[in-house]
Order: C-alpha cells, then sequence, then structure tokens
C-alpha cells in the first residue's frame, strides 16, 4: 500500500516537478506565424473596438449638456416673449437687415445697430439676438456654448481687448468682437417676414448645433454637392445624407430646439414641419423642403414660407485668403462654396 502511496504521490507530483513535466515543457510547439499573426489582428481589432465606443462614448456625453443647454435658452425666450408681444427674441426692427458686426461695446442702441438718424433700419446679427437674453434675462454665456464644439469658448468680458473700464455684461450687444467664437448656436433667421413669434407653430425648429454649410472655429463650410436625403424624392445614401448634420457632433445629428420649448438629438437635419431642412431655404414656396438651397450669408436673407426653418450663425471671421491651413487647422473655404454679403 505504502508503494502504492508513493507512486501515487510521485504520479501526482511530476506534472510540478518531476520528468513528465519536463518532458511537456521541453517537448510542446512554440506558435506558428499564423498563430502569432492572428494575435497581432485580434489585438489590432480589440483596440480599434476600444477606440470606437471610447469615441461613441464621449460623443453621448456632450450631447446631454449641449441638448440641456438649449432647453434652457428656450424656456428664456419664452418668458422673452412673454414680456415683448409673442416676440421671440430678435435684434431686429423694420427694415433691418442681418449685416454686422454689431458694434458689441457701444454706449447705446442707435450705435450699436448702425441706425441711421431717422431711425429706419438697422443692422444686427444672429448672436446678438441670443445674447439679448443675457443682457435682459442674464442667462450666463456660457449656456450659448455646446462642449463639443470645438474652438468656440464662453464669452468673457475680460478676454476683449477693447472692454471699457466697469463695463459689465448687461452693457454688452454681443458676444464680444467675435461672437462666432463664443456662441455655438445657430438661430431661425428673423430678418424679413417670417420671424419668430409663439403663434407660429409648436413644431417648427428654432436653434440647434452649427449650420454645416457656413464656416465656423471647428470647420469651413460643407460641399453641399456631396449632399443628398435619404428620403423620397431624393433617396441618397446615409454618408450623403449625413453630409447635411452638424460637425459639432461629428456629423451623427444635431440638438435641436423646436418652439414649444422642447430640445432633442435628430439624426437627420430634415426633421422641420414637411421634413424640412432646417439649415437651407427650402425649394418650395410653400412648405418645408428635405435637401433646399445652400445658405448664403446675405443682408436680405430670409426663409421662404412660415413652414420653413432657416437656422443660421453667425460666419467665423478669417483672414486666411490662401490655401493654406489656418490657425485652427481649418482649410479656407472654396471661392464656389463661401457665403456672401449682397
Amino acid at each position: 500500500m505504502n508503494d502504492r502511496l508513493s507512486d501515487g504521490v510521485c504520479a501526482l507530483g511530476e506534472p510540478f516537478g518531476g520528468n513528465m513535466a519536463m518532458t511537456k515543457r521541453s517537448g510542446s510547439s512554440g506558435l506558428t506565424r499564423v498563430d502569432v499573426l492572428v494575435l497581432v489582428v485580434m489585438g489590432v481589432l480589440l483596440l480599434l473596438m476600444v477606440g470606437c465606443f471610447a469615441s461613441m462614448s464621449q460623443n453621448q456625453a456632450t450631447r446631454a449638456p449641449c441638448r440641456a443647454n438649449l432647453a434652457r435658452i428656450g424656456k428664456a425666450m419664452l418668458v422673452y416673449a412673454n414680456e415683448y408681444d409673442g416676440v421671440l427674441p430678435g435684434a431686429r426692427g423694420p427694415n433691418w437687415i442681418w449685416n454686422g458686426p454689431v458694434i458689441w461695446n457701444a454706449p447705446d442702441y442707435e450705435t450699436a445697430y448702425w441706425i441711421p438718424g431717422d431711425g429706419k433700419g438697422g443692422r444686427a446679427t444672429i448672436s446678438s439676438c441670443f445674447y439679448l437674453l443675457v443682457k435682459y434675462l442674464q442667462m450666463p454665456p456660457k449656456v450659448f456654448v455646446c462642449p463639443a464644439d470645438v474652438g468656440t469658448k464662453e464669452f468673457k468680458l475680460a478676454d476683449e481687448v477693447t472692454c471699457p473700464p466697469d463695463f459689465k455684461l448687461a452693457d454688452a450687444w454681443d458676444f464680444g468682437a467675435r461672437p462666432a467664437d463664443n456662441c455655438s448656436y445657430t438661430y431661425h433667421i428673423p430678418f424679413g417676414m417670417y420671424g419668430l413669434t409663439t403663434s407660429r407653430d409648436p413644431d417648427l425648429a428654432v436653434a440647434a448645433d452649427r449650420n454645416p454649410w457656413i464656416m465656423s472655429p471647428a470647420a469651413a463650410g460643407g460641399d453641399f454637392s456631396l449632399f443628398n436625403p435619404d428620403v423620397p424624392p431624393y433617396n441618397g445614401t446615409v454618408r450623403t445624407a449625413r453630409m447635411g448634420n452638424s460637425v459639432s457632433h461629428q456629423t451623427d445629428g444635431q440638438n435641436i430646439l423646436f418652439l414649444d420649448g422642447h430640445a432633442s438629438f435628430e439624426h437627420r437635419s430634415s426633421c422641420g414641419l414637411d421634413s424640412d431642412n432646417i439649415y437651407t431655404k427650402s425649394a418650395s414656396m410653400n412648405r418645408g423642403d428635405a435637401k433646399g438651397t445652400m445658405p448664403v450669408y446675405a443682408t436680405y436673407y430670409q426663409a421662404i414660407n412660415a413652414r420653413d426653418s432657416l437656422l443660421v450663425h453667425e460666419r467665423e471671421i478669417l483672414n486666411v485668403l490662401d490655401n493654406a491651413d489656418d490657425q485652427h487647422g481649418r482649410r479656407p473655404m472654396r471661392p464656389d462654396l463661401d457665403g456672401h454679403r449682397d
């Protein structure tokens, strides 16, 4: 029995230090080149998947605070409208035009908006319409910055070179000398026949992330010829439809504020009334249009009908006129794509 027990212990012990273990190790074959290649490929794929999920997670994380910003702006707009006979914020009057810059640090209303002596007409920016909520409702400027909007930062008087002494946020008329750098959001163009009032359709899109066709701190305007919605009658692909999404969220979609005050993330820009494209001027005279026409930066630019959402932002000021990248790494807009004033 002792011999058997001894044999058993020896048999059990051999794999951990006996000849059997030595035989297995020395006799085991190494990995082949194919095995190594498979492991390398699997490792690369795993890293790519981790990077992809991390990017998706980061993108998802920036959507929520951006959407919260727009919802907060929407509530403030309705408060403002309640004080101004149902009219939403708009630095405008009879015969006013979209033609900045606003003199953001001007001492009075007439100087800020270039109002002539006879009081007829004036000039304003899209961002100066938003700024009325800062000026009169004390909204923090940081609410107007989307966390995903690269190159845009909170407006602070301390960053302005031409800020007068004892100047306060309530004294300003716009988000500084370069408002496009301090305001992330587009707004339904308030100039012309179809300004915003609370009597309009509650599902009308009134504000959203950056317009993909207008230059911003993050990117030059997109190539409109590459855009085609994936809905009838255009029947484009997912790829061509995504070309019409805001760059703020990696063209996955955009956060949108509607007139009734709710904000949501939409994966297509053709989410307005009648599937209207919120970033373009409708090609129809009486309804929305999923594609529309590329927006231009023009003084008398306006929506074509009451169901047409036309959300635009102030164009980034760019002094680079050659083909080199600018200091933010953007390519200048091509002359045939660049918006212009009339």
